[in-house]
């Protein structure tokens, strides 16, 4: 068996309403809540960063797998909002949690899946016995232009995953990838914010990728959506996951434990691994995952878990994603959020 050993997340204490966005720029509040199905979002403060949030998502891993990071041969952080342009993230992960020197390093990205992708990664060496154990990490501090429907949902997490073949408290029992090159959100060089094809980034880019993904995956297991007990999607907003489960055959039931995005906004890379950590918090021996990212550009990374008997050993090792999402925020006004976020450019 190749799976997750150990699980972590790391949620920013600091949240905004949707209220408050909309107040500023004279929207309507009560139309984005119901168009985005999202109430408020995760803010970082001015001292955290991709490199910060994967490091505290990693230590609640590290609590959970139970492992010497000296152990860990691979630490991938896959992100589209790494602190630096031209200096990796993965080193200074790595450094801080004692996986220091004899450790592969590498930074992902592939928009809101990069966080998936270095997990598909993870469990290929690991399969392949090239590492013992991988570090995969999801992690986003997301930025969205300031009036933009993103400001709404732009958020900040991360989440990271030990993969290894000893002490699995998910397997992995299959994946599947499905790419097409799809322009519907990019960033260029030395632009601040990402631009968006608008609608464009619906049906011909989520839904045809999660989908194509999707049907392939069940396909290739041989399984049928009843078959599981939880599925967790790509969350841009509230609303796409719930209709892409509805059209994939999942009920909501199956996909309420996972969705975050009303409390916590899109956390991009870390979206749907986010999603994947508050299901384990909760599953029970031998249930069904069904998890498929999505990352503009476009593509998806579909995975199937079942969850092992050391779930309920290890789970209450570390701190729980509902509890960190629900506990403890600090709500700021518009003026603070745009400092903390750069948005106010000061002349030179």
């Amino acid at each position: 068996m190749v799976g997750i050993t150990g699980y972590g997340v790391y949620i920013p204490r600091h949240r905004i309403k949707v209220e408050e966005i909309a107040k500023v720029w004279g929207a309507d509040a009560q139309a984005y809540k119901k168009g985005l199905f999202v109430e408020e979002k995760s803010v970082p403060g001015p001292d955290q960063d991709t490199i910060t949030m994967s490091v505290e998502a990693t230590f609640s891993a590290l609590k959970r797998a139970q492992i010497d990071p000296k152990k860990i041969g691979a630490v991938y952080v896959g992100s589209e909002s790494h602190p630096y342009a031209v200096k990796p993230s993965g080193t200074t992960v790595a450094e801080a949690i004692g996986a220091c020197p004899d450790v592969h390093c590498a930074d992902f990205e592939f928009a809101c899946k990069a966080g998936s992708e270095a997990m598909f990664v993870c469990l290929g060496l690991v399969s392949s016995d090239s590492i013992e154990y991988g570090l995969a990490i999801g992690a986003d501090t997301s930025q969205g232009a300031p009036g933009d429907a993103l400001e709404y949902t732009a958020a900040a997490g991360a989440a990271a995953f030990i993969m290894g073949k000893d002490n699995i408290i998910a397997e992995a029992i299959d994946t599947y990838s499905y790419m097409t090159d799809t322009p519907d959100f990019w960033r260029r060089e030395y632009q601040f914010y990402p631009r968006h094809a608008s609608r464009f980034t619906g049906e011909p880019a989520y839904f045809k990728h999660i989908l194509g993904a999707g049907k392939a995956m069940l396909e290739k297991v041989k399984m049928k959506p009843n078959d599981f007990q939880y599925a967790v999607f790509h969350q841009p907003n509230g609303k796409f996951p719930q209709r892409v489960g509805r059209l994939l055959g999942f009920e909501k039931k199956q996909i309420e434990t996972g969705l975050l995005c009303p409390k916590l906004g899109n956390t991009y890379s870390g979206s749907s691994p986010m999603g994947l950590t508050a299901i384990l918090d909760e599953a029970k021996p031998n249930d069904l995952i069904f998890m498929v990212s999505y990352g503009s550009g476009a593509g998806s990374d579909a995975f199937v878990w079942r969850v092992t008997e050391r779930i309920n050993q290890v789970r209450d090792s570390a701190v729980k994603t509902r509890d960190m999402l629900n506990n403890n925020k600090s709500y700021l006004e518009y003026g603070t959020y745009a400092k903390y976020r750069g948005k106010i450019r000061k002349g030179e």
